[in-house]
């Protein structure tokens, strides 16, 4: 290139340095990786709107404008480089290129921290995730919109899955099963007295089924986080809400029997670890009703998949003693041939159990043999 020496001794502190005496030179740059921007960084040099030069490019070639700038010491061209990067939105690509150049670019801090604060949140803002989701989570609970609830439901719930290192706590989530629940509770409390209240039936079971999804969003969040031991413990001890759900009819409760099945299909796949006795009360107090719901699961559609539940209510029941198994699928066995498609086929699971009661016989025996001998010197 052919350019003027006053031009770039007095853009560039580096061909300051190299053009102090007077006459012609000749400067060589070694390791261009990229001679069409580097040429164009030296056009830059003669222009005193660099802002205006810079509209309409990319940030990939801004930010090899940006670096090459910071080699030659341009500073203009450096500060109009950050001034348009701040200025325009990026793609989460071009996110992470952005930050990767300016920490191998070391340029000073206070050019790059108005820049920075679009990606680095203040270290406070982390520490505070735990009361930003409950906040958030309470409004997605009390949504008025439908629609706007489910989409927002499975946003927090996908952003939660792909990073398990943001810190919330057990006590927030369970915070919120217990705010559902006692919701749960009342609606249901006013179902039982529809008469005396004469309150709008479609308005209190959309309350109901809102209520009992939002159960099901939070448990999939302390499942997914192996929080969800305690949930299940605390379903099995709600005699009262199974109380008022035999009250009422079936059309209107079946959407709390699916939180039931969906702890099912968790204990089922391992997905949760329970004791027994907690298997066992969860079965007593729900199973009634599972059995009762499920012709009204199985017309939901797509929201309910029969095979999945059939699949971890049998595991559940195959975790038991014999004895409690025989109880519960004896009786499975007469519930299924007066309801048929409106129980849950679990046949397989009373294939299992007959199979262990009584045509395979463990005998459980352990022997341990040591034999000690001498090691001759």
């Amino acid at each position: 290139m052919d350019v003027h020496r006053r031009v770039l001794a007095a853009r560039s502190r580096f061909f300051a340095e190299k053009l102090r005496r007077s006459g012609t030179h000749s400067v060589e740059i070694l390791e261009c990786d990229d001679v069409a921007v580097y040429v164009e960084a030296v056009v830059l040099m003669y222009c005193d709107e660099l802002k205006s030069k810079l509209l309409g490019m990319e940030v990939p070639k801004i930010l090899t404008l940006l670096k090459i700038s910071s080699a030659i010491m341009f500073d203009d061209g450096i500060r109009a480089c950050l001034e348009y990067l701040e200025a325009v939105p990026w793609s989460e690509e071009e996110e992470e290129s952005v930050v990767l150049h300016l920490n191998e670019l070391h340029l000073d801090g206070s050019r790059t921290e108005t820049l920075l604060q679009r990606v680095i949140s203040d270290p406070s803002t982390s520490s505070r995730a735990d009361e930003i989701f409950l906040k958030l989570s309470l409004g997605v609970l009390q949504a008025k919109d439908d629609k706007s609830r489910r989409e927002m439901k499975t946003l927090v719930f996908r952003l939660l899955r792909e990073d398990h290192d943001i810190n919330i706590s057990r006590d927030t989530l369970y915070q919120l099963c217990h705010r559902c629940l006692s919701s749960l509770i009342l609606c249901l409390s006013g179902a039982t007295c529809l008469d005396e209240s004469r309150q709008d039936r479609g308005t209190l079971m959309a309350e109901i089924a809102r209520e009992a999804d939002n159960t099901q969003w939070i448990v999939g969040i302390l499942i997914d986080r192996k929080m969800g031991d305690e949930f299940v413990q605390l379903w099995a001890d709600q005699k009262e809400l199974a109380v008022l759900h035999s009250k009422i009819p079936t059309m209107y409760r079946h959407e709390i029997s699916k939180i039931t099945a969906q702890l099912c299909i968790y204990i089922g796949k391992g997905q949760v670890l329970v004791p027994k006795n907690t298997r066992l009360a969860l079965l007593s107090t729900w199973l009634e009703a599972l059995y009762d719901d499920f012709g009204w699961m199985r017309m939901a559609g797509k929201s309910v998949d029969r095979k999945l539940i059939e699949e971890g209510l049998s595991r559940t029941i195959l975790t038991l003693p014999l004895p409690q198994q025989q109880s519960i699928l004896v009786n499975w066995f007469d519930r299924f041939l007066n309801r048929g498609d409106d129980c849950p086929n679990i046949q397989r699971a009373f294939e299992i159990w007959w199979r262990r009661a009584f045509v395979k016989q463990y005998v459980m025996e352990s022997q341990l043999q040591i034999t000690v001998c001498d090691v001759p010197h």
